[in-house]
């Protein structure tokens, strides 16, 4: 079957664009560039090309409320990026520091044997997983 239309972004709305993609530049690579604006003027739309991956975009949602994760009687999840941190916990804990570095924090470290991820927020209380790649 032929598709309607051809995937573009993951749209993430929040208060300060500049400010979250820069976050995920950091996470996941990339430069974010405004449209018709730069870094540090008014702009409410600003793009990130992933490196060998997804265009993420980021909107100004003036009174953004964060989801509240795990909770769906509030704000819900919304959605959730996951990120592959590495083969081993030891480069998991890795990225693991440096998501905390970056304004990340944490929202569900418990069981990571059994799930393979951890949960965090971004600065603008997105939901986020680091993952241990599980295969070979």
């Amino acid at each position: 079957m032929a598709s309607v239309a051809r995937f573009r972004s993951v749209v993430l709305d929040c208060p300060d664009p500049w400010a979250l993609a820069g976050f995920y530049a950091a996470v996941a690579g990339g430069t974010p560039s405004g449209e018709g604006a730069a870094e540090g003027e008014d702009d409410d739309w600003v793009v990130l090309q992933v490196p060998d991956g997804p265009r993420l975009a980021f909107q100004r949602a003036e009174g953004h409320t964060p989801p509240e994760w795990p909770r769906a009687d509030r704000n819900g999840q919304q959605f959730h990026l996951d990120f592959d941190a590495g083969r081993t916990w030891a480069e998991v804990d890795a990225a693991h520091e440096r998501v905390l570095a970056l304004g990340g924090r944490p929202l569900d470290l418990e069981d990571r044997e059994k799930k393979d991820f951890q949960v965090y927020a971004d600065p603008a209380g997105h939901p986020f997983c680091l993952c241990r790649i599980d295969r070979p």
